[in-house]
């Protein structure tokens, strides 16, 4: 059988490259090349550009109500598909299909659909000024990019693509070379549901084809998804043309279980929060503050439900939770930080090992994590794992433990627990994160803005003020009297 290659995505169709490059995809969960793709090279790119002015014409001349039903059919399409569309990101990234099935296509769908249903409400204003009188436009910003991550891939294209598009720009979006699939049948989607001919653009490659995008004086704005060390590299790259930036990066987040909460409601959250997704996802809480009172009814029952109720296996199979890293690189580099972990002296509670399920023996898979007896100067504590290593930490003081969460250069996420509601908006209001959560944790729908504080991101995603982000004020001033002169 003939192992499938996709070419780049083109002003609606796809677009063969002149270099010939290609780079292979993996199935995470069982270290098989399923398909190869095209690398966008020079012609790729001059003809993504070109593409995108095009399609920037037709679409910002569409009325906001226009552009919405188009994008509302979008989103009928993306959920006629989601059990297809699942199965690719379950294959494409190694995540369970419990997960995927419910959760990535779905949550794209709902912020397209959201964004689509705020495009007609965009408002300028008008005021008096003497006799006269100015008023402004919302208008769109032209062509902007997108350079997504592999753990969400479908739905980080929506995420982006929704409000830019809804703003009547134009689109380039570069997905992982991990994850490359998802972006194509959105592509494919959006003109089936008749959004004009270069308006969504997928160009597929690593770094260099993202630097171009990034040095590209042709786009307008570029929005990431990444790690912290690559973010600055977009925005020194960006800096050059003065294009505006939103970078949504990584973290270290903090979760404070104090001792009136609900134990096995913040045992779920800690779980959740580590090794949904296998512990790729950025928001995670992986640092746990557990006040001393209820450590180790917290740590017994965290134990009790981390060996009992996961299972790690062939992420199809609907019964797994579990699944497999990205990638072999990715496992060592997770088993390299556990390793530290227990060289620096933090006490493995459970897992700590690379796991070989009999569905999915060749799998990058790591054994769900939790590491006790933590002190705060700790890799493991410090550093963003991105995998399921959870670290426990005892406290109690609350502004003692405030301090000691909000002591990192990382500020996406945070939640507290407790039943106390002063204490709980007492302390949120503390600590310094942009994406906070009471008595819960990980939820993040298309209508709550997204974002860091320091140095995981600048600007946000969903949530009304997006769309601003995608369009630029034009102020007009309206003379009503006769000008005067000195000339």
């Amino acid at each position: 059988m003939t192992t499938p290659v996709y070419q780049n995505f083109i002003n609606g169709h796809f677009l063969k490259n002149q270099s010939g490059e290609t780079f292979a995809v993996k199935n995470p969960a069982t270290d098989d090349v399923i398909y190869y793709v095209e690398v966008a090279d020079a012609f790729i790119q001059n003809a993504a550009i070109q593409s995108a002015k095009q399609g920037f014409a037709a679409w910002s001349t569409m009325s906001p109500i226009e552009r919405s039903r188009i994008l509302l059919k979008a989103v009928a399409l993306l959920r006629e598909r989601n059990d297809l569309l699942a199965k690719i990101e379950v294959l494409d990234t190694g995540k369970p299909w419990q997960e995927a099935e419910c959760v990535d296509v779905q949550t794209g769908a709902d912020v397209i659909e959201y964004f689509a249903g705020l495009a007609p409400a965009q408002v300028g204003q008008q005021q008096m000024v003497g006799e006269d009188f100015y008023y402004t436009r919302k208008e769109p910003l032209g062509i902007c990019a997108g350079i997504g991550a592999w753990n969400y891939p479908l739905q980080i294209a929506c995420w982006k693509s929704g409000p830019a598009l809804a703003a009547g720009n134009a689109f380039i979006f570069k997905p992982s070379e991990e994850t490359p699939l998802g972006a194509i049948k959105l592509a494919e989607i959006f003109i089936e549901a008749g959004v004009p001919a270069g308006v969504f653009n997928v160009v597929q490659g690593a770094a260099e084809v993202g630097q171009w995008l990034t040095q590209s004086a042709d786009i307008e704005k570029v929005s990431f998804t990444g790690e912290v060390g690559t973010g600055k590299k977009v925005v020194a790259s960006a800096a050059g043309s003065l294009k505006d930036v939103t970078m949504e990066l990584g973290g270290k987040s903090p979760l404070l279980v104090f001792d009136d909460a609900d134990i096995s409601q913040a045992v779920s959250a800690a779980m959740l929060g580590n090794f949904y997704t296998q512990g790729e996802i950025c928001t995670n809480c992986t640092r746990i503050y557990v006040h001393k009172n209820v450590y180790q009814q917290f740590i017994d029952e965290l134990k009790t439900r981390t060996e009992e109720n996961i299972i790690a296996g062939d992420p199809l199979d609907p019964n797994v939770n579990f699944g497999a890293l990205i990638s072999k690189k990715h496992q060592q580099l997770v088993m390299s930080y556990i390793d530290k972990g227990i060289s620096e002296g933090a006490t493995l509670l459970t897992g700590g090992k690379t796991l070989s399920p009999a569905s999915a023996p060749n799998g990058y898979f790591v054994a769900p994590t939790v590491f006790i007896d933590c002190t705060d100067d700790m890799t493991i504590v410090k550093e963003e794992i991105f995998g399921p290593v959870m670290s426990v930490l005892t406290f109690d003081d609350e502004d003692d433990v405030i301090r000691r969460a909000n002591d990192t250069h990382l500020g996406l996420a945070a939640g507290v627990f407790t039943k106390d509601i002063k204490r709980a908006h007492r302390v949120i209001h503390q600590l310094q994160a942009g994406i906070c959560w009471i008595n819960s944790y990980g939820n993040s729908p298309a209508e709550m803005p997204v974002g860091g504080y320091k140095q995981s991101g600048i600007g946000r995603e969903n949530g009304i003020e997006t769309l601003d982000h995608y369009t630029q004020t034009k102020s007009i001033y309206v003379g009503m009297t006769n000008i005067e002169s000195p000339f």
